[in-house]
């Protein structure tokens, strides 16, 4: 049992060095998009004079969903990976008359407003229309950006869909918090609406049939017809309030007036000038173009290995405390003092009754709030530390029940305490018994941390959506994504069979 017991400390010791020279790592990663929540002094996003706290800190930090292209996209320059497009280039523009350093947010478009609410960025560029509805709970820029709404459908089906009169009960895609999810309700109310929160995985599901049409800013259905032969455009859509007709502008949190006076300044020079039309959308042209000459999957290999790495330092980290905290939360709910016994029942039964993807929203928008340095890898780590220690606490709890009480009992009439008797006789023999249960819940684990993406945290699943925009090809990344888990996945397997046939050899 000595022998079992040395091993599982180095498989814990192992755990605490992998853990110990990858955490540095990951800080470092995320401190290009956590420097400015570092030093951001409030988490309320109407507490205070914005502009003032954001030339304070020296950084403005923007939040954008870069599917969007050419308004926001990814590229690689010179071997790095850079968001680049119209909405990219007018947050420059701000940044530079404000005299800050510009910092980008990628997160779904869903999640804009909710971490512009919560301090996480400071504005809202991104292709986002300035509705009547949306100007109730933020502030709008000058409009720099008029386009309408169009539908995206598969070239095929052309003669089909000549109009969106065409459309009326076909499946319509649409993404998730805009006005054309709006707009397709209201206008095909026979249609059945689905709604995605990735572009690219609207565009994949048109593509596979999954849905007839998609309904997109009409600048966007024009870039994703022009770089698949595929697809194709209906300009006659048939909605008769085109809640696009409002006009792409810059939010802002409510109330901070000197902010959009400022932000006014640089969008009127911008339309006075004609900067988009004549600068900006050439700009994201040309790199559109040089994504569509370098579309080789292989020319993103980097992506997938920046994902590779978040994803196995999130899933190092979060197994490692979450086991530490599985233990601790098990003897507490196996205590016969009864506070400790309840605070871990309702603890356990909580966090299993309610979903991974909430959990992470809620730390990082929510006690993110309160502690605004907290940067979303840490976050994502955190929620998936704690909802693997319920699950973790039920395993072990199981294996130490399932030891014959009688084992126990010859324990202490040999003279074991009862810390020497759990120490030496129960314990090691529970963990023989959870070691494949345990095993399983790591490598759910290690699926579960794709959820991270929705915060931003930059994954394996985040970078595949990346290279999906980029690349105009949606099941080739996926493929790609599911081989790249499935060895890790198999490996990690095979390093916990390994020591499930140490501990059976010593047993």
């Amino acid at each position: 049992m000595k022998k079992l017991w040395k091993q599982m400390l180095m498989l814990v010791a192992t755990l605490a060095l992998m853990m110990s020279a990858l955490v540095p790592s990951a800080m470092a990663a995320s401190s290009s998009s956590s420097s400015s929540e570092a030093t951001s002094s409030s988490a309320s996003s109407t507490s205070g004079d914005k502009l003032a706290e954001i030339k304070q800190k020296g950084v403005l930090v923007v939040g954008l969903s870069a599917d969007y292209p050419p308004l926001e996209f990814t590229a690689k320059i010179n071997g790095k990976t850079e968001y680049v497009g119209v909405d990219v280039s007018i947050a420059k523009a701000i940044a530079k008359d404000l005299g800050v350093k510009l910092e980008i947010k990628n997160m779904s478009f869903d999640s804009l407003l909710v971490a512009m609410e919560t301090g996480k960025v400071d504005m809202v560029i991104s292709g986002m229309n300035a509705t009547a509805e949306r100007k109730q709970s933020v502030d709008f820029s000058h409009v720099y950006y008029k386009g309408g709404a169009t539908f995206l459908i598969n070239k095929k089906d052309k003669a089909k869909y000549k109009s969106g009169n065409d459309l009326k009960t076909a499946n319509i895609g649409v993404q998730t918090g805009t006005v054309q999810a709006t707009m397709a309700k209201n206008s095909f109310p026979n249609a059945t609406v689905k709604p995605l929160s990735n572009l690219s995985n609207l565009v994949l599901a048109l593509k596979s049939g999954k849905t007839n049409a998609v309904l997109m800013d009409a600048l966007i259905a024009k870039a994703y017809a022009s770089n698949d032969d595929s697809l194709a455009v209906v300009s006659k859509t048939g909605i008769k309030n085109d809640l696009s007709d409002a006009g792409t502008a810059v939010a802002m949190p409510k109330g901070q007036t000197s902010l959009v006076n400022a932000v006014n300044q640089t969008i009127d020079r911008i339309n006075q000038n004609k900067t988009v039309e004549k600068t900006y959308l050439p700009a994201a042209a040309k790199y559109m173009k040089k994504v569509e000459a370098k579309r080789t999957l292989w020319n993103y290999w980097t992506y997938f290995a920046k994902g590779i790495g978040d994803t196995l330092i999130i899933t190092v980290v979060s197994v490692f405390f979450g086991f530490v905290l599985g233990i601790l939360l098990s003897l507490m709910r196996l205590s016969k003092i009864k506070l400790l016994h309840w605070i871990a029942v309702c603890y356990i039964e909580f966090v299993r009754g309610t979903p991974l993807m909430v959990q992470i929203m809620f730390i990082y928008f929510g006690i993110g709030a309160v502690i605004s340095s907290m940067p979303a890898i840490l976050a994502g780590i955190i929620a998936i530390s704690l909802n693997s220690g319920a699950y973790v606490a039920e395993i072990i709890r199981s294996g130490i029940q399932s030891i014959n009480k009688g084992q126990s009992e010859a324990a202490r009439s040999l003279g074991l305490s009862q810390k020497m008797t759990f120490q030496y006789v129960v314990m090691p023999q529970a963990l023989k018994n959870i070691w494949p249960a345990l095993g399983n819940e790591f490598i759910t684990l290690l699926k579960d941390s794709s959820l991270a993406s929705t915060i931003g945290v930059a994954e394996l699943m985040y970078q595949t959506q990346l290279v999906q925009t980029s690349t105009y090809k949606g099941v080739a990344p996926l493929a790609i994504t599911m081989v790249l888990y499935f060895i890790m996945t198999f490996t990690v397997s095979k390093i916990l069979g390994y020591y499930e046939g140490k501990m059976n050899h010593n047993g």
